[in-house]
């Protein structure tokens, strides 16, 4: 499901006097779901369409396509939280968990200014680990990690344990989802998200050996900033179409259980 407005934007040239139209996203999901759940999954998706603190879309679009590949099983990561009170000490802490992670300060810098700016993209920028080098074909589009879903009994046991926290809602399952789709892949070390939701002002660090870590206050609430980064091993950057390939097309399920050590 895609949703989005068509708004006017002034030109910044003096000499025109004309408003061009552009379309903001509003509104975005999607998974992998068996037949007889597609009525419920599209007035689901409608109904999040529409009542999107983001405004009300006058485009919404869903698309149903079969799967004609049986889908990849993938770990789910385990998920924690990193407790922070504003936004100056979420920033300290995607610093250290990222540089843990063997992310240069270099990269780590420019993916929050990527994150951070006034602008959205589409999709998550696809930068080098250690030379920050945007590596994503389309800057404006990004990468789109698609194709990606999750057992109904680890989903269950998903929702059971994010209740137990008290965070059981639909922004955190998916993000879970598709933090865990992009761990699975080879060459990709690691993954930043801020929210561009203005009521929604807790992001994410996530990687195969941190698993999905939780950062509340990123962002100050009312701030439509936001946006994702995948950072790339150096050595990757030849295999790049490969990990596109991957995170765009390749269809994964949910359906391994890990466990290890993680923050909280």
């Amino acid at each position: 499901m895609r949703a989005s407005k068509t708004v006017v934007s002034r030109q910044s040239s003096v000499a025109s006097r004309k408003g061009s139209q552009q379309a903001i996203h509003i509104s975005g999901a999607e998974g992998l779901y068996n037949t007889s759940e597609i009525n419920k999954i599209i007035k689901d998706y409608v109904l999040r369409a529409m009542n999107h603190p983001k405004g009300k879309p006058d485009k919404v679009v869903i698309t149903i396509e079969k799967m004609n590949r049986e889908p990849l099983a993938i770990p789910l990561l385990p998920f924690s939280t990193v407790h922070c009170s504003s936004p100056a000490e979420a920033r300290k802490t995607i610093v250290m968990l990222l540089s843990d992670a063997g992310i240069s300060r270099k990269a780590i810098l420019k993916a929050l200014r990527v994150v951070t700016g006034r602008t959205a993209m589409r999709g998550a920028a696809m930068m080098l680990s250690g030379s920050a080098g945007r590596v994503e074909p389309d800057k404006k589009r990004g990468i789109r990690v698609s194709r990606l879903g999750i057992d109904k009994g680890f989903g269950r046991s998903l929702s059971g344990s994010l209740a137990r926290k008290g965070i059981n809602t639909a922004t955190v399952k998916e993000a879970i989802i598709l933090a865990s789709k992009v761990a699975s892949c080879r060459g990709v070390i690691a993954e930043l998200c801020i929210s561009d939701d203005p009521d929604y002002t807790t992001g994410y660090v996530a990687s195969k050996d941190l698993g999905y870590v939780r950062i509340p206050h990123i962002k100050k609430k009312g701030s439509s900033g936001g946006g994702r980064v995948f950072f790339v091993d150096e050595k990757a950057d030849i295999r790049k179409r490969k990990i596109i390939e991957y995170l765009e097309k390749k269809p994964v399920i949910i359906g391994i259980q890990i466990r290890y050590n993680c923050f909280g």
